[in-house]
């Protein structure tokens, strides 16, 4: 508490000085005894310009055409014309002779291998359709479904693999569904008797 009451009493004797400080340097307005030019008066400048010099208007003796200096032949440079292309020290210079290069052997022939075409796995769809559905026995929860190609007669339950790259995950009396193996695609293949199997993504 004692710090602010201090504080405010510095600020209070602080103001009347800064008033004081303030009235003394504030500028008045001056006046002058006398005045140079009285007032409604139009001085003239007491120093003119000089007159600019007159340029000197060419006569029409001046402008005469020389046919003289176009007929007056220029004359030929015969001095020394240097070469800039040609090195600057002559001595240096000294022109490689040229050196017989023994002819490169011909590269040795190589025989490639045939190149033995890469088997593309045929596309589920058109795989599956060489297999014909024949009809399914039902034996307890197991189904079993009966699948003919060319002459073989196949019997695919759930787990089995099919051509070696489809496993059937589910059998149901509508649909079989199918794993691919390499791709890890699943496909369901309606189930009609006598037809060939269709999938169906």
């Amino acid at each position: 508490m004692n710090r602010r009451r201090l504080a405010l009493a510095i600020l209070l004797i602080l103001l009347p000085l800064a008033l004081v400080w303030g009235y003394l340097t504030y500028p008045r307005q001056r006046t002058a005894a006398t005045l140079k030019y009285a007032p409604g008066s139009h001085p003239q400048a007491e120093r003119r310009r000089q007159p600019a010099a007159r340029t000197t208007v060419p006569t029409r003796t001046d402008n005469v055409l020389r046919l003289d200096l176009l007929a007056r032949e220029e004359p030929v440079f015969k001095g020394y014309r240097r070469n800039i292309f040609k090195p600057v020290f002559m001595d240096e210079h000294k022109p490689l002779k040229p050196r017989a290069v023994a002819p490169m052997p011909a590269p040795p022939v190589v025989q490639k291998a045939p190149v033995q075409p890469i088997a593309v796995p045929e596309p589920p769809r058109r795989e599956l359709a060489h297999f014909t559905f024949l009809g399914f026995l039902k034996k307890g929860n197991r189904k079993t479904i009966f699948l003919a190609k060319d002459k073989d007669i196949i019997l695919v339950r759930a787990g089995d693999v099919i051509a070696g790259r489809y496993k059937a995950v589910s059998v149901t009396d509508q649909d079989l569904s199918l794993l691919v193996s390499d791709t890890g695609e699943q496909i369901v293949i309606p189930l009609m008797e006598n037809r060939p199997l269709g999938a169906v993504q």
